[in-house]
């Protein structure tokens, strides 16, 4: 690993990262060299994902933490806090997804989005941004948007305003925080093969949408936003704040 790109002595956060894209994050970062905390909701699917990196003899380890609960995160930090833990990289990937008309759509589910998907990012990043501050190192979040940061699709109204949210959200932390030396990017993925995704992969019309809409003519594999979020994480990025990076196969450069 290129010295440029080593995240030797450093530790990242991975919200949402038992499985699916946040697990490839976190495996990628641990793979260029830094210890990862992983955090989920659900301890079956925790136990399984620190015993793969485990495996692998990589330095990880799992919190188990609503990432929409101020009072729940904060209890991590302060247990970091007293472990002499550094959390040096997050990467805000927790989310969900909800189907539904605006028309039909409660506040309710509404609001449940938003909180997982937008209102997590500022919380956890603040945490961590906070401690960074006054330790005066630096650091790196690195929060995840998508295609709806950029365009809409009918029927996931809530998912689309949090997802556009986090591009602002994103430009927000770089103007307060980038004077203490702490680089807030975002990554936006496009389709991707992933567990949550089979369901529309199977569908052979919205499968042969996606591969006809993009440019590369295909769905992306996880591991293809591995590099994308070793570079934010590492000090190759280091003048780099604010920014969006789509990782879409095309997806957003045509009409």
């Amino acid at each position: 690993m290129p010295p440029l790109f080593d995240l030797t002595g450093k530790t990242a956060l991975i919200t949402g990262s038992t499985r699916g894209l946040g697990f490839a994050y976190a495996t990628g970062l641990a793979q260029a060299g830094a210890s990862v905390i992983l955090n989920g909701t659900s301890e079956q699917h925790m136990h399984h994902a620190l015993a793969q990196l485990k495996a692998q003899g990589f330095n990880a380890r799992g919190f188990l933490f609503n990432v929409a609960n101020e009072d729940e995160i904060e209890r991590v930090f302060a247990q970091l806090d007293e472990e002499n833990i550094h959390v040096d990289i997050v990467i805000n990937n927790a989310g969900i997804q909800f189907r539904k008309p605006m028309l039909e759509l409660a506040l309710s589910d509404w609001q449940r989005v938003i909180d997982v998907n937008l209102t997590s990012a500022f919380l956890v990043a603040r945490a961590a941004a906070r401690r960074m501050v006054a330790r005066n190192s630096g650091g790196k979040i690195i929060n995840i948007g998508s295609l709806t940061s950029e365009a809409a699709r009918a029927t996931v109204a809530p998912y689309t305003a949090a997802k556009g949210g986090i591009k602002l959200l994103t430009k927000s932390m770089a103007a307060e925080w980038a004077v203490h030396n702490i680089q807030s990017n975002g990554i936006g993925p496009g389709y991707i093969l992933t567990d949550m995704n089979s369901a529309l992969v199977e569908n052979q019309e919205f499968n042969q949408w996606v591969c006809n809409s993009t440019p590369s003519g295909r769905w992306g594999k996880p591991d293809e936003l591995i590099g994308t979020a070793v570079y934010l994480a590492s000090s190759a990025s280091n003048y780099v704040n604010g920014q969006m990076i789509y990782v879409d196969g095309g997806w957003l450069a045509t009409l």
